[in-house]
């Protein structure tokens, strides 16, 4: 477990409640300099500091000789004036992104009377790429050559003249760090001396201009993420070893630097990112779900494999800190080395759920199938979460729905209308089937406006490819690719209703349609000893069930023809995928007692995974359900939760066991598969008892979270999750 001891050390302690060892023992190869900084910034110390000032602009009908792209980059101008710096004694890197609105997913601006100045982005992966590669001053060049260029209309330069001014004002807040280290220079001596000449070093060149070494390269990564961070926005990192691999080969080469002394760099990166901590008391769907997602190993854009030394770094240091706020997914395939695969189930087996894996082949064929060139397709990462994009050139965004929801309503389960009867399975299908494609033709419909015209976000457009040539914005068209994927949520849940209903309704003929649908729409009162039957009797999906999976398969084939059928000339596309992301939670308003057994209060199936508790052949049987189901056409993408018991993984053995699941799930057709090694009797004292575990780390969806911070519907919702042995 991530730090689960009653009374936290100055690192991440590997015993559990009861001062057992648990399947592994955290390494020590960091400095106890690290860790005291580690243990501070978890403890939530630099979190509650953070400022409350918000900038102030004049509202647009005060200034209505500015454009909207010129306020927003105003707006941007004074918080890179105003927001306050910190730099602490001893930290290797620096940007801190210090004002509570951006950890409130706003861009800290406000009018006159109070009103928001502008959104913020989030749910998407930006070029920090090209960024790094070439600096601020390089996209200044490209900004300035478009210009000259001519052929764009009066919004387009407006745009391209609100991304200098952006500019202008990263290269301020970049001027004000270095004054501050300056500063502390002039009023410190020895070893806390040295350490701030060396930050100011790192930071004088870049990240106006591109690294020459591994340790600017580190510093203007964080500087390019952290200003984005300082101004709301809540972008994906992506692929940071293929990023900085080639600066840290070429300086070992050279002797310039250490792996230890890397190691610890890349740990102050991550600390860094565990800087909001603290900043809300208020649970919900928890903390660290700042979309800052990490990419690792897999091929480049040539094919040619990125594993690297910092893609081992990057494992050590989650390993030996155990920070929860960078959720990591690892790209594997049939070639990945063993020696990868091992360090992934090393860490996987500490608990926290913070290293997933991405099936690499699968999703690159997916994604040339759906039209994106081979090249393009190689690099995907995602939007923070686990939806699958092009970094750098992809507008997103997901337009959920329930499927369980419009079973229900076919049934008439919820809803003004009395109970529906079908004289057939197949009638009762028929319109069930007619009902997902309404929804998709509605959520297609949709899409016409999307990303239209819409509001600026002129420092994120500024890393997003083909903004500046076409003059357009993130939200006006200008990404290479927009895209607005139709989720699929309940699926499975509306399958195993729809084959409890054929079986008990039809074939059985156990009672009528009707019957049943009252006994629903009453929560099953007085039905108890036949919902009790039906959830003990029925092999439901995960269970390697044929009929089960037959059934769930037929669903989500018709969901993926009624995706296939929507419409491209609308300049957006739809990739389908399957996901919840917690959303079963709130549902439960929304949706009656299932045919599958469960009540209306019951939060059901998450992503694509079994139902909780109907899972109960082990986790080879839920990742052959899972992987039968045909998902190379899932081209968003879909994600398979595993909680495992930490006895069933512990020793050589266990390791092996977890490393042949990763294995199969490649093997077999998986997309995105996420093991949280945790014990259930644990997460009850711990929801019973938060002051003894308050850095237990968990893995929720696309995020991990500290189980504190999770309200009651959020942690018994991980609670009941089946435990795999």
């Amino acid at each position: 477990m991530i730090d689960s001891s009653p009374t936290p050390p100055p690192g991440p302690d590997p015993r559990g409640r009861r001062g057992a060892p648990l399947v592994a023992q955290r390494p020590g190869r960091l400095s106890a300099r690290t860790h005291e900084l580690a243990r501070r910034a978890l403890a939530g110390e630099w979190g509650r500091s953070l400022s409350e000032l918000p900038v102030t602009i004049p509202p647009k009908s005060g200034t209505p000789e500015l454009s909207d792209e010129a306020r927003y980059a105003r707006c941007v101008r004074l918080i890179a004036e105003h927001a306050p710096l910190r730099v602490r004694p001893g930290q290797l890197v620096v940007g801190a992104a210090t004002l509570r609105m951006a950890a409130c997913h706003e861009l800290p601006g406000r009018t006159p009377d109070g009103k928001r100045a502008f959104a913020s982005v989030s749910h998407t992966t930006l070029g920090f790429d090209h960024a790094l590669r070439a600096g601020y001053r390089g996209l200044g060049a490209e900004i300035g050559e478009r210009l000259a260029r001519g052929g764009l209309p009066a919004r387009g330069r407006d745009l391209l003249a609100a991304m200098q001014q952006c500019l202008a004002a990263a290269a301020l807040w970049h001027r004000r760090h270095l004054e501050l280290l300056a500063e502390l220079i002039a009023g410190s001596s020895g070893e806390e001396r040295e350490g701030y000449e060396r930050v100011r070093q790192a930071l004088a060149n870049v990240p106006e201009n591109p690294p020459a070494d591994f340790r600017e390269a580190v510093q203007s990564l964080w500087f390019l993420f952290g200003f984005q961070r300082l101004c709301g926005n809540w972008p994906g990192i992506g692929r940071i070893d293929e990023m900085l691999g080639p600066y840290l080969r070429k300086d070992l080469e050279s002797g310039r630097i250490t792996l230890d002394q890397a190691r610890e760099l890349l740990a102050h990166f991550w600390i860094n990112g565990c800087d909001w901590i603290g900043a809300s008391d208020q649970p919900g769907s928890g903390d660290a779900q700042h979309y800052q997602n990490i990419v690792l190993a897999g091929v480049d854009r040539d094919g040619h494999e990125v594993t690297n030394e910092v893609t081992y770094l990057v494992l050590d240091v989650v390993e030996e800190l155990g920070i929860s706020d960078f959720p990591i997914a690892v790209r594997i395939s049939p070639r990945t080395p063993e020696r990868l695969l091992q360090r992934v189930a090393e860490v996987q087996r500490l608990g926290g759920g913070i290293v997933a894996v991405y099936n690499e082949d699968q999703i690159i064929s997916s994604l040339v199938d759906c039209g994106y060139p081979l090249q393009a397709a190689r690099g995907f990462a995602n939007d923070g979460c686990w939806e699958i994009l092009i970094p750098g050139q992809t507008c997103f965004s997901y337009r959920p729905f329930d499927v369980l929801g419009l079973l229900q309503q076919t049934l008439g389960v919820v809803g003004d209308g009395g109970p529906a009867g079908f004289a057939s399975f197949e009638a009762l299908y028929g319109a069930f089937r007619a009902r997902l494609d309404t929804a998709l033709g509605e959520i297609d419909r949709e899409s016409d406006q999307y990303a239209a015209g819409g509001a600026p976000a002129t420092l994120v457009s500024l890393l997003v490819r083909d903004c500046i040539e076409k003059g357009r914005g993130y939200f006006d068209r200008g990404a290479r690719y927009t895209v607005r994927a139709p989720h699929a949520g309940g699926l499975q849940d509306a399958a195993n209703s729809l084959l409890a209903i054929k079986r008990l309704v039809y074939q059985e003929q156990r009672l009528t349609l009707p019957e049943l649908v009252a006994g629903l729409r009453a929560d099953w009162a007085g039905q108890e000893p036949l919902r009790r039957e039906i959830r003990s009797r029925f092999d439901f999906y995960g269970n390697d069930a044929p009929e089960a999976d037959a059934m769930v398969k037929r669903v989500f084939d018709d969901f993926l023809a009624a995706a296939g059928r929507m419409r491209r000339d609308h300049g957006v596309l739809q990739p389908p995928g399957v996901s919840t992301f917690g959303r079963e939670i709130e549902w439960r308003a929304l949706r009656g007692a299932s045919a599958a057994g469960g009540r209306a209060a019951d939060c059901l199936a998450t992503n694509f995974s079994p139902a909780p508790g109907t899972d109960r052949r082990g986790p080879t049987a839920v990742i052959k359900s899972h992987c039968s189901l045909g998902l190379a056409r899932l081209t968003n993408g879909t994600a398979l939760e595993l909680k495992m018991h930490p006895a069933s993984v512990k020793g050589a053995n266990g390791l092996g066991a977890l490393v042949g699941l990763l294995r199969a799930f490649v093997r077999l057709g998986g997309i995105f598969l996420h093991v949280d090694v945790v014990d259930s009797e644990l997460l009850r004292d711990a929801q019973d008892h938060p002051e003894r575990y308050p850095n237990l780390a968990v893995r929720i969806s696309g995020w991990s979270a500290r189980f504190a911070t999770l309200n009651r519907d959020w942690q018994d919702m991980i609670i009941n999750r089946t435990e795999q042995r």
